[in-house]
């Protein structure tokens, strides 16, 4: 049999514990979800290259939905388009972002298709004047969790996202890079 004071030790460390361990899943609760309903990314030229720009991702009910705007593309041209693994533009090439941001290592695909890298956002399209707009919603990506973007590259390919070879859609060089960083709501 335990001594009172021992018994009273034991209990007090039991309750103690049990406090902590409440305060630490309080706090981690905090962190599931987002506190933020916007991220941003403005997309500065790879060495040698002038396109540029701004996404911004929005969280909705439907998934986030991604609007953007890239200037001095190749005026009516196709430009591949994807979230990177790595937010670092550091390389004048924009390879230090690393390949496409692909957590459940699916193969490349379009922005429709059911099996895909969680990147994969498809083509831009260039007008005339080398401007090119987006604004769609993506059932894939996320600001939370595993599919979280946040604080992942953005890159613009010279060129077209063919959306079927393996591994990132044969869509050349890297003409702009950006980090995908929270947004002051506004």
């Amino acid at each position: 049999m335990l001594n009172p004071i021992k018994y009273s030790i034991f209990i007090f460390l039991i309750i103690a514990l049990a406090g902590c361990a409440q305060q630490e899943m309080e706090h981690s609760a905090q962190y599931d979800e987002p506190e933020f309903f916007e991220l941003v990314s403005v997309l500065h030229p790879t060495m040698g290259n002038m396109a540029e720009g701004v996404v911004r991702f929005f969280n909705t009910d439907e998934g986030v939905r991604v609007v953007a705007e890239i200037h001095n593309l190749t005026p009516n041209s196709a430009h591949g388009f994807h979230v990177h693994e790595f937010g670092d533009c550091t390389a004048p090439d924009g390879i230090s972002a690393g390949g496409h941001f692909n957590p459940h290592d699916q193969p490349h695909a379009g922005p429709g298709d059911d099996e895909r890298h969680a990147g994969d956002m498809g083509n831009l399209i260039a007008d005339e004047n080398g401007t090119a707009e987006i604004d769609y919603v993506d059932p894939v990506m996320s600001f939370s969790g595993s599919d979280s973007i946040l604080g992942r590259g953005i890159i613009v390919h010279a060129e077209e996202d063919d959306l079927e070879s393996q591994p990132v859609g044969d869509a050349g060089a890297r003409l702009s890079c950006g980090v995908i960083g929270v947004a002051q709501s506004q």
